[in-house]
């Protein structure tokens, strides 16, 4: 009667294996070359815009060109705190990456010492 109720436990999903601090920080670095990519796209359409409004009388077609450059100027914004965000998660990976490495080289050596005085 309770399996009805509640139902059965069912197996866990499986989870992903979890990565080493090698590979999140190359994800994080790849992340971060992508925004500067498309931080890049941005910057040659403004520069583009800021032509096409010198050469625009004033008018409907100018404020037009001016509304899609602030458009563009903003998501350059949100992009530039995007790989802000993203450098500084992978110094901080990359910092934790290099503890793990003096830790081990710790261990290593704690055992070559008590190894030496047995």
């Amino acid at each position: 009667m309770m399996k009805r109720v509640f139902g059965v436990n069912k197996e866990k999903e499986k989870q992903p294996p979890l990565t080493s601090i090698e590979e999140a920080s190359n994800r994080s670095t790849k992340r971060g070359e992508s925004v500067d990519e498309k931080i890049r796209k941005l910057d040659a359409a403004l520069t583009r815009y800021k032509e096409q409004i010198k050469r625009t009388r004033p008018g409907p077609a100018r404020e037009a060109i001016k509304a899609r450059a602030l458009r563009a100027l903003k998501q350059k914004r949100i992009y530039e705190g995007q790989r802000d965000v993203l450098s500084s998660q992978s110094f901080n990976l990359d910092q934790v990456a290099s503890a793990a490495e003096e830790i081990k080289d710790a261990q290593q050596t704690v055992k070559g010492v008590t190894k030496i005085g047995q």
